[in-house]
């Protein structure tokens, strides 16, 4: 396991950590997007057989590493909480067009559903001991050899070798993450810290929301607001798209696949769910 150096992290649940100036597709590159899971994700038949219908009417959903079934199977209490928080979830067109920072909301309305239900913010530190011995080999009559321990057999610690993994939302033996609007690199520090939770015994299983990939013709029509709610006009005086602020490397379901298609989660089981627009209420396309 390599050492994770503690850096600040953004506060999902006002919005650090989003990003207002994301890369459009055009200018932005596609590399390292996958758009439909990989041969080690589960089957669709099973995904159907665990989560509701309900929620895969609103969601795209995949699974890996079995996660659908462990958390239905194992963990049906949080699972039916988390189901519960993405049923009751929605957003608007002035929630995808207002600006990031700390005016963003749709962390905010995940975090009023789970806070209460005790869902915490978990973080993990740990230090490594090691132990080295040694023995000597001797060669007796008959060429046989004896082995024989050496004094002075050395123990270290290695300070921190587990730190700055942090996960937003934590009950039991569950993990969840939410990731709207941030930079795509963002995925590599979530699916890491679900890894070394789940190497350190402390999690089963990881859940992941994100942008699905049908959102994007939506990004084209919804106006990009100022933070006075009013549309962003470019130079001829023209609407600017909200396009503008969800670019290809921004964390959505493209760049979450090609992670865990190449399996940076490890060992850990993860279940994700991809924000659709049949989830926007005022969105009549």
């Amino acid at each position: 396991m390599v050492k994770k150096a503690a850096t600040p992290e953004p506060d999902p649940e006002n919005g650090d950590g989003e990003t207002d100036d994301g890369e459009d597709q055009e200018n932005g590159a596609l590399d390292d997007v996958a758009l439909h899971p990989g041969p080690n994700a589960d089957s669709a038949v099973d995904i159907e057989r665990y989560i509701t219908a309900d929620v895969r009417a609103l969601y795209d959903v995949f699974s890996y590493r079995h996660a659908a079934a462990i958390l239905a199977n194992e963990f049906p209490a949080e699972l039916k909480e988390i189901e519960g928080a993405l049923l009751a979830f929605r957003i608007t067109t002035k929630d995808i067009g207002a600006p990031g920072g700390n005016e963003s909301i749709v962390p905010k309305k995940y975090s009023s559903m789970l806070r209460p239900l005790k869902w915490y913010e978990a973080r993990i530190q740990g230090d490594l001991i090691v132990r080295q011995t040694l023995h000597a080999r001797s060669l007796r009559a008959g060429g046989k050899s004896k082995k024989s321990e050496v004094a002075g057999a050395d123990q270290r610690m290695i300070e921190n070798f587990i730190d700055g993994h942090k996960i937003d939302y934590v009950k039991g033996r569950v993990a969840f993450d939410l990731e709207w609007n941030s930079k795509d690199q963002t995925f590599d520090r979530d699916l890491y810290a679900f890894r070394t939770f789940h190497e350190c015994g402390l999690i089963s299983a990881g859940v992941m929301v994100t942008r699905s990939a049908s959102l994007n013709p939506v990004f084209d029509q919804v106006p990009l607001l100022n933070k006075n709610g009013e549309p962003v006009l470019d130079e001829s005086g023209a609407v600017t798209p909200a396009k503008r602020k969800y670019g290809a490397s921004t964390t959505w379901m493209g760049k979450l696949l090609y992670r865990l298609n190449a399996g940076r989660h490890g060992g850990c089981p993860v279940l994700v769910f991809g924000i659709t627009p049949r989830l926007i209420e005022d969105w009549n396309p």
